[in-house]
């Protein structure tokens, strides 16, 4: 049996929501949020002493206000003595990756006992700026912190804002185009795949007290586009794109086998962390082998699997990031699973909340407990950037064998993509393309990527005319544009197509 002083477990989760949607409350800062959480993870331990045990805290980047130093103001709140501490940077993937290096520091002797929090109020921070209130007036931290920062670099590579690949929401579904195309399904077919999905993610989310909507949607009422439900950017209606601006908070307290013992937790409220892997992918999304696949996941997944020696068919339970659908289809199909499988146990981002980075903290809490439920081996995904980054963590109700079994530091992916070319004229075939939409209901751009008879590939975005004529050409009949052959004349990034 694994040494007991090695064997990393979580012990104490806590996540929860300020407000609800349509149901706003009083303003409060992240930090606030965060610290309500850390105190009901450490009391869902059972053991008050066992929160003076930690020695490292681990925070997820929060956005929407910026702390310098959150751990050290969450130490200071928590009257902790200058525990270890960071803070990581932007990225959905981040709470799986930092869990699964929390194990390996109490694998390798380096902690026995560690704090993983984060949370955001981005709700609150529209209403402020709506209402034209400074949250300093507020007395939010300031000391350090302060009102969030914008990095230019974080709207993609000179290559993706030249072609308008800046914002997840234009990006993502050129994703689930190309996945559709090679999956063989038609665009209404994809879209009904989703649709069900979905609707299962809001019965889930619904029935959890942290969740930010109550409300459940047929799969009929996520795919129709109408009133409360706008078409944002093809195939993604409004009930298919991550609902950010939500007041969510969640802490993981995670501690070696023998200070859980020491303090007098019970074995069924134990559960192990086995370890994880994690993949990077080219940060270019143009630079990537294909849009139809994601080879960070397929390498997270694998070596994630292979290292704990199980098969995806011993998953009991299932969590994938869903700030979209074709993250969520792509793990799916990467294990394996039956067309059925609902790979959620929170809901998704659209219906639980998208708490930007930290939306998998929530799904760590909702899975440990189901596994002190009965359940079996669980794997619970994060997904950074534009499928950038990717990690995976196993957890158990047994431990593993071979104790953590984790391989916390990521691999990283080399791509072999076709040359870029800009300034193009002559015949091209669309590799992946999506319209994005107004808010008054019509075609606004298109966006493309396609291949030169020659191999190279180009990428541009057009303007509402040509967007239309792109989005009625899927239309009339219903139909992909992916793999048709067009005219493409490139003018800085601006393009013209003729089908």
């Amino acid at each position: 049996m694994a040494d007991p002083t090695r064997t990393p477990v979580i012990v104490g989760v806590g996540d929860l929501r300020s407000g609800r949607a349509g149901d706003t409350a009083g303003p409060r800062e992240p930090l606030d949020l965060i610290t309500d959480a850390a105190r009901a993870a450490v009391a869902d331990s059972g053991s008050a002493a066992l929160g003076a045990e930690i020695d490292t805290i681990r925070a997820v980047k929060t956005v929407s206000w910026t702390y310098d130093d959150l751990p050290g103001l969450l130490a200071a709140r928590l009257a902790l003595p200058a525990p270890r501490s960071s803070t990581s940077p932007i990225g959905g993937h981040w709470p799986a990756a930092l869990l699964d290096r929390i194990g390996g520091d109490i694998a390798a002797g380096r902690s026995s006992a560690a704090l993983l929090v984060g949370g955001e109020t981005q709700a609150t921070m529209t209403s402020l700026r709506k209402s034209g209130t400074d949250p300093t007036s507020l007395d939010w931290s300031r000391a350090p912190g302060g009102p969030p920062a914008f990095d230019p670099a974080d709207l993609g590579s000179p290559a993706m804002q030249r072609a308008g690949l800046i914002v997840p929401t234009r990006v993502y579904p050129l994703f689930e185009n190309r996945l559709a195309h090679e999956s063989g399904l038609s665009p209404d077919e994809s879209l009904a795949e989703s649709a069900r999905m979905y609707s299962a993610f809001s019965e889930l989310a619904a029935e959890n007290p942290a969740s930010w909507t109550s409300e459940v949607y047929t799969a009929e009422e996520i795919a129709t586009v109408g009133p409360g439900n706008r078409m944002v950017c093809e195939p993604y209606p409004l009930t298919l794109n991550a609902m950010p601006f939500v007041d969510q908070a969640a802490a993981v307290l995670v501690c070696s086998l023998a200070v859980a013992r020491e303090h007098g937790v019970p074995d069924d409220r134990i559960v192990y962390v086995w370890g994880g892997a994690g993949a990077t992918d080219s940060v270019d999304v143009l630079s990537r082998n294909g849009f139809g696949t994601s080879n960070a996941l397929t390498d997270a997944v694998g070596r994630a699997l292979s290292r704990a020696s199980i098969d995806a068919s011993a998953l009991d339970v299932v969590d994938a990031y869903s700030c979209f659908p074709v993250v969520p289809k792509l793990l799916a199909r990467t294990l394996g699973l039956p067309a059925h499988a609902v790979p959620s146990v929170t809901g998704g981002h659209s219906f639980f909340g998208g708490p930007l980075n930290s939306y998998t903290l929530h799904s760590i809490a909702e899975v440990t407990r189901r596994l002190r439920e009965g359940a079996g081996p669980a794997l619970i995904h994060g997904n950074g950037g534009y499928l950038t980054y990717q990690h995976v963590v196993l957890l158990a109700s047994t431990p593993h064998p071979g104790g953590y079994v984790g391989d916390p530091e990521p691999a990283q992916l080399a791509s072999e993509a076709p040359e870029i070319v800009t300034g193009y004229q002559g015949r091209a075939e669309i590799v992946t393309s999506t319209v994005e939409y107004g808010r008054g209901g019509a075609p606004a751009t298109g966006l493309v990527v396609a291949t030169t008879p020659d191999g190279r590939r180009l990428a541009g975005q057009t303007g509402p005319e040509e967007a239309a004529a792109l989005s009625a050409f899927t239309r009339t009949p219903a139909r992909s544009a992916i793999g048709c052959s067009v005219h493409v004349e490139d003018r800085d990034g601006v393009l013209s197509l003729r089908f």
